[in-house]
C-alpha cells in the first residue's frame, strides 16, 4: 500500500508539472491556446481524488491503521 501511495503522489505531482509546462507554451507565437493545461489539471483533481477514496477505503478494509506519537514521550 505504501508504493501505491507513493506512486500516486508522484504522478499527481507530474501532472502538475505538465500543466505548468503548458501554461507556459501554449498559446505563443499567435497559436491558439489548447486545452492542455485543463486537461492536465482535471487529472491531477482525478488522481487525488481517487488516492484520497484508495485511502479511505484501505482503513475501512483494515489494510492501513493510522499510527501516531505515542502519549508520554
Amino acid at each position: 500500500m505504501k508504493y501505491l501511495i507513493g506512486v500516486a503522489l508522484v504522478l499527481i505531482l507530474v501532472a502538475l508539472a505538465s500543466a505548468g509546462v503548458f501554461m507556459m507554451r501554449d498559446g505563443r507565437d499567435g497559436k491558439p491556446k489548447t486545452g492542455n493545461m485543463m486537461r492536465a489539471l482535471a487529472v491531477r483533481v482525478g488522481l487525488s481524488v481517487l488516492l484520497f477514496l484508495c485511502i479511505l477505503l484501505s482503513y475501512w478494509m483494515g489494510w492501513i491503521k493510522p499510527t501516531g506519537i505515542p502519549l508520554g514521550q
